[in-house]
């Protein structure tokens, strides 16, 4: 990208990007996000319009997308989630044929690629997080790139109060600069992306060693012969062939001392000020990804034989899923949470 602009956070990343590419009225979005890409519209006054998902992918459903488009909508704002690509092309037909900018959120993409391009490269502006869950963090950061030279320019005054020199103030502005540590944090961090993005490799590899076989436990997985950071190792937990709900099975997780965290449970759309609104579309493939996805520890501090012992408790609540369901419901009566397996 011609430009890359650091910022203090990706959600004040996408709210400048938002400004500066002009939107207003509706954007459509995905409500299977993290509620950071909502509100960020919305605390500009803008209305998110929430689309579903392609079960298969979890990332925003084109077609819907289009169904969703009114004379109100300005923009088409996508998320990039597990840093798999979102179908990219579709969105950016759909943008030319309406007159619609286009943007993406692409807090989990950074280091991915699609069709062998570098995520970040594919809209009007894309954003990027480097908080410190990210796979490179500068403690907390963020950056908005295009390829647009007049966004860019917007971008940079809004983020330091408008200014457009030393003392010359020409636009409305906000302090979105990230910090002189936080940026030295961020080129460490560099210093070591490969290394950990090859440790994530190998993690999420042995994790599918690990639960291979487990019926109703599947390892969502990366698209081949593409870059990825491989930040995420994602289940997907189907209820009826596993034995075990997620939610069950997380509280199994839970009680053994492993940090398992939903995505992005329950969907933006069911919380507020979302859920409040006189109306909406259904969401189905949203409501039944964000009821069985599971999120596993990875990351250098991960190593092998932890991962072992996590795929071992999967198996063994799994293996004797009527059990481990009467000791979680006693846990949550308050007889102890503890050694559940």
């Amino acid at each position: 990208m011609r430009h890359c602009v650091a910022v203090c956070n990706a959600t004040l990343g996408l709210q400048l990007a938002a400004r500066a590419a002009g939107l207003a009225g509706e954007v459509i979005v995905p409500a299977f996000t993290f509620v950071a890409t909502a509100h960020a519209l919305q605390w500009l006054g803008i209305t998110p319009i929430f689309a579903d998902i392609d079960p298969a992918t979890h990332n925003i459903d084109p077609a819907h997308v289009e169904a969703l488009v009114t004379e109100r909508t300005t923009g088409i704002l996508g998320v990039h989630v597990w840093g798999r690509a979102c179908d990219v092309r579709a969105l950016n037909e759909i943008a030319r044929r309406h007159r619609l900018r286009l943007l993406f959120d692409a807090a989990h993409a950074f280091g991915c690629s699609h069709d062998g391009r570098a995520l970040g490269s594919f809209a009007d502006a894309e954003v990027l997080s480097f908080h410190a869950t990210k796979y490179v963090n500068s403690f907390e950061g963020g950056a908005v790139t295009t390829n647009d030279d007049a966004l860019a320019a917007r971008v940079r005054a809004m983020r330091n109060f408008g200014f457009a020199g030393e003392d010359r103030v020409t636009s409305l502005g906000i302090n979105a600069k990230m910090s002189e540590v936080a940026a030295a944090m961020g080129l460490t961090s560099l210093e070591c992306a490969d290394a950990i993005a090859a440790i994530n490799r190998g993690n999420h590899a042995a994790y599918r060693r690990g639960l291979d076989g487990i019926s109703g436990v599947e390892v969502v997985t990366y698209p081949d012969g593409e870059r990825h950071n491989h930040q995420f190792v994602v289940l997907e937990i189907e209820t009826g062939a596993a034995g075990l709900s997620r939610d069950e099975l997380r509280d199994v997780l839970l009680a053994e001392g492993v940090l398992a965290r939903r995505y992005f449970h329950p969907g933006c759309h069911r919380a507020e000020p979302y859920r409040s609104r006189p109306s909406g579309s259904r969401l189905p493939h949203t409501d039944a990804v964000a009821a069985r996805v599971l999120s596993l520890p990875t990351g250098p501090a991960v190593d092998s034989e932890s991962i072992m012992e996590i795929c071992q408790i999967v198996r063994l609540s799994l293996g004797a899923a009527d059990l481990v369901r009467t000791r979680v419901a006693a846990a949550g009566r308050g007889r102890g949470a503890q050694g559940l397996c």
